[in-house]
């Protein structure tokens, strides 16, 4: 076989996704928010959703969101981006919406909306990636850092007396009538990787299917914010982040 043909047949298997913009990427290298970025793409291209999907990007990291994926997207201020969701849900019902949230997006300036939306159950996504850190803003504590975790506002490490508990805003979403479908995923593997797409399938189809809200949390890396390698990074998400965010389905009806 000509290399031509062995390069023709590997292309047959991967691929850059459709709906990934050939733009470069603001991420610091590790990051995962590109890795997410991609799955989304995917399965929105592999479910035929390219035409009917707005994203709802948020203030933070992922801000510029709608740079990479190449779908309609509404920027809402921070924090909002669930109240926007469920405006063009329910102005445009036959389309399929979703949002994009950090955890201070979700889980600090936007808890009310957040929960509100996912009690009412309206029929969007929540994607939530959690790196328990701010990131873009120099590396402060956010409601999901860990107990004893050092930030740029947390220099001696979380303290519940002064700094109060991590937020777990997942298991919050869990125990509300309106959500479908709760789960927590990560990125930091290949079977990680797959699992976190088969998650995303899950919650876009349970939006077509009209079951109610659904939330995929992807337990993430921050290595600039926390001052590690790459592949320190992982480790460290693994030894630290799992035990207290334990991967899984939380809720599937």
């Amino acid at each position: 076989m000509e290399i031509t043909d062995i390069i023709r047949e590997e292309n047959k298997v991967y691929s850059a996704p459709q709906l990934l913009d050939e733009v470069d990427m603001h991420y610091c290298p590790g990051c995962s928010h590109g890795v997410v970025h991609k799955l989304v793409s995917e399965v929105i291209h592999e479910m035929g959703l390219t035409e009917t999907t707005v994203g709802v990007s948020p203030v933070g990291c992922a801000v510029f969101a709608y740079n990479y994926i190449d779908v309609d997207w509404v920027e809402a201020a921070h924090g909002r981006a669930p109240a926007v969701a469920t405006a063009i849900k329910r102005l445009w019902p036959q389309n399929t919406v979703f949002t994009y949230q950090g955890d201070g997006d979700m889980a600090a300036i936007g808890t009310a909306e957040s929960i509100h939306a996912a009690n009412r159950g309206e029929n969007i996504v929540m994607i939530f990636v959690n790196n328990a850190i701010y990131g873009m803003t120099g590396g402060q504590m956010a409601p999901t850092t860990l107990l004893g975790q050092k930030t740029a506002t947390t220099p001696y490490g979380r303290r519940v007396d002064l700094n109060g508990h991590p937020l777990e805003i997942t298991e919050l979403m869990k125990m509300l009538d309106g959500t479908c479908y709760v789960t927590r995923q990560s990125v930091h593997t290949p079977a990680a990787v797959r699992k976190t797409k088969a998650a995303l399938k899950k919650a876009f189809q349970n939006s077509l299917d009209k079951k109610g809200t659904s939330v995929v949390e992807v337990v993430s890396t921050c290595n600039s914010g926390w001052k590690l390698s790459p592949e320190k990074a992982n480790e460290w998400m693994v030894e630290n982040m799992f035990p207290k965010y334990p991967l899984g389905d939380l809720k599937d009806i």
